[in-house]
């Protein structure tokens, strides 16, 4: 979907600044009516069938809660370059169990912490077969979960601050 259409659907739901951060459904707005993250996700996710015909799972992250994301330094000196690439996973809800760290068996990805519904791993990229890596995550969190690249979280941190 084009993030155009994308935007048009929050700047009718009455949202403020509504802008977006590369193609990949990441959008900023401003929601000035107190509403928590929780009811916001509610009606952006029953607005998509209604104005774009499709069902799509919403996950709202404020400011404050990704500032805080970052200044955690939740990757502890590791690296995203072009062998590695370091990813977060933002999950809907709180997971009941968590079986971390967890290292695939053929050593593509590791998945190695959780912190404020998000998942944080690291993906080796020269890997002769495309790592499992989405499927083993839907798996043990569910299918209401959004993958973004660190860097591309640090993308976003910086755009708000703009």
């Amino acid at each position: 979907m084009r993030n155009e259409k994308l935007r048009g659907v929050l700047d009718e739901l009455g949202f403020e600044n509504v802008a977006s951060v590369i193609s990949s459904g990441n959008l900023l707005f401003d929601a000035d009516d107190g509403a928590g993250p929780a009811e916001l996700e509610e009606r952006i996710e029953a607005a998509w069938p209604k104005r774009l015909g499709f069902e799509s799972t919403t996950i709202v992250r404020s400011r404050e809660d990704l500032e805080r994301l970052v200044a955690a330094d939740p990757f502890a000196g590791r690296t995203d370059e072009p062998a590695s690439r370091l990813n977060v996973t933002f999950l809907k809800r709180e997971p009941e169990d968590v079986p971390l760290p967890y290292r695939d068996p053929d050593g593509t990805y590791e998945v190695f912490a959780l912190n404020d519904r998000a998942i944080f791993s690291a993906v080796d990229t020269t890997a002769h077969r495309t790592p499992d890596m989405m499927r083993w995550l839907e798996k043990t969190f569910g299918k209401q979960i959004t993958t973004r690249t660190w860097k591309t979280v640090h993308r976003i941190v910086a755009r708000m601050g703009a």
